[in-house]
Order: C-alpha cells, then structure tokens, then sequence
C-alpha cells in the first residue's frame, strides 16, 4: 500500500507527501521497491541493458547516471556480470543488480520486501553491507520488511510489529528485547571439564560439551550470577548474550507474557 501497488480498504496512508495509489510520476519517480521473489530486470538481457531502459524511463542525466552505475556496482562488487544475460547469473548476483536497478534515479525512500529470501548466507552478509553503506552514504529512507530475523537486527534502527492491522510495538531493537524477553544466555569456555551438576545451579543448562557450556538465567540476575561463575568454576571465557530475536518474536505472538508480566499479542503473522 505504501508503495502504491495495492488500494487500501479503509484509512489514509501519504508518502512524501503523497497519497501512493493516485501513482502519480512525482511520487514514483523519489521511491523504489525490490521484491525478493519478484524481478524488474529483463530476463534475456544483460542487466546493464535494463539500466539503460530505466536510465530512459527516469530520465537520468548521461553523468549521474555514469557515476551512479559505477558506484553501485563498485559498492556491489559486480563490474564483470553487468554483460552478462541475467537468466545466467546466480540467485545472489540477480538481487545485486535489482538492486542497482532499484536505486539509479537516487530514491529518497526504498521499500525492500525479504530482499535475502533464498540466499546464501554469503549473499545475506554482503547485501545487508551493501544496504547499510548505501544508507549512510545517501541517507534514504529505508523500509524493510522480513522474517528473517538476522536482516532486522542488523538492518533496523525501528523496530515495528504489526498483530492482525494493530502495531504493537515500535522503538528500537534493544527495548524489543528487553520488553518481551527475561532472560538472557550466559556462554561460557572452561579451563577444564565442569559437570552439569555443577551448572544446573546457576540456572537452566541449554547446551553443555565438555569445554563449553550455555546457561539461560533471568536477565536482572545475569550480572550477578555471571560474578559467581567466574569465582567458583575454571572459566577461560565469558559472554553474555540475548536470546534469539526469533524466539521473542514467537513468545510475542504466542501470547508468552513479557518483561514485567505484560502479555503479548497472540497469534500474528
């Protein structure tokens, strides 16, 4: 809706200003949209000939467009496919030139739609780079939507969980966490092998090998329990991490209660 492709049933949404389903040239010509599952780029050309199409469609100037064309695919890594057909590149390097498609007319808002569905972890890594770079360079405006948790922490400065049209909840990544999470993994290394007996009082004992160990304790005690293991067991190293963001997410919409006993929404998407 925010892009203008669906009309809304009810209510009033704007976009720079603009009402996006009018999808007037003014609106569409400042945003850009990439679809994970979905292509702008030609099947049977080289991607360079779709940017050129868009350069015409844009109406870019001959310079911007040199330099912003050298610039992505700089940034991308992806100067020697720009020739070749897209039918015949890698899942990975096809969402790398949507990308460069995507931003050439220099949006001032991007809608991504689960642009790392499907990838390796390798392309993962390198376009959540890219999109953080680009970001800080050109200070778009940047909506992402995902569920893959990893994109969001990385990605995401706001936070926005929507339950069935209602939000409920929007700020940083950090308060997500300690709002809907009690506890926290304590991730020890031992100088030498510690029984389960010897953890299981500290708190529940998530996984344990012989040199390793991860321990789940209530948040507000986390400091204070970690104190006592390094005093009392052989510990060579410590760390003291959230739990998954996945799995607050689940105990979110699970109707799990949070932080101070307040109860989640159930049964989102």
């Amino acid at each position: 809706m925010l892009s203008g492709i669906l009309y809304p049933s009810s209510g009033v949404a704007t976009v720079l200003g603009h009402t996006p389903f009018d999808r007037r040239p003014a609106f569409l010509r400042q945003i850009a949209l990439v679809m994970g599952q979905k292509q702008q780029l030609w099947w049977d050309l080289p991607a360079r000939e779709s940017f050129l199409l868009l350069k015409e469609i844009y109406e870019i100037p001959d310079a911007a467009y040199k330099e912003r064309v050298g610039e992505l695919a700089e940034m991308l890594d992806i100067e020697k496919i720009l020739d070749v057909q897209v039918r015949k590149l890698s899942l990975g390097e096809r969402m790398k030139c949507e990308l460069v498609a995507a931003l050439l007319h220099a949006p001032r808002v991007v809608f991504l739609d689960e642009p790392t569905i499907g990838l390796d972890v390798i392309s993962q890594v390198r376009i959540r780079e890219f999109l953080k770079i680009y970001q800080e360079r050109h200070r778009s405006t940047i909506l992402l939507t995902s569920h893959y948790m990893q994109d969001v922490k990385e990605l995401c400065e706001r936070i926005i969980i929507i339950d069935h049209g209602t939000k409920v909840f929007d700020g940083p990544f950090a308060e997500l966490m300690t709002r809907y999470s009690d506890e926290k993994l304590i991730r020890l290394t031992f100088e030498r092998a510690v029984d389960a007996a010897g953890l299981s009082r500290f708190g529940a004992v998530e996984q344990q090998d012989e040199l390793h160990a991860t321990v789940r304790v209530p948040r507000e005690q986390s400091a204070r329990v970690t104190g006592v293991m390094l005093s009392s067991l052989p510990v060579a190293d410590v760390t003291i991490d959230e739990v998954e963001a996945d799995e607050v997410i689940r105990q979110l919409f699970s109707g799990v209660p949070g932080r101070g006993g307040k109860e989640a929404p159930g049964g989102g998407d």
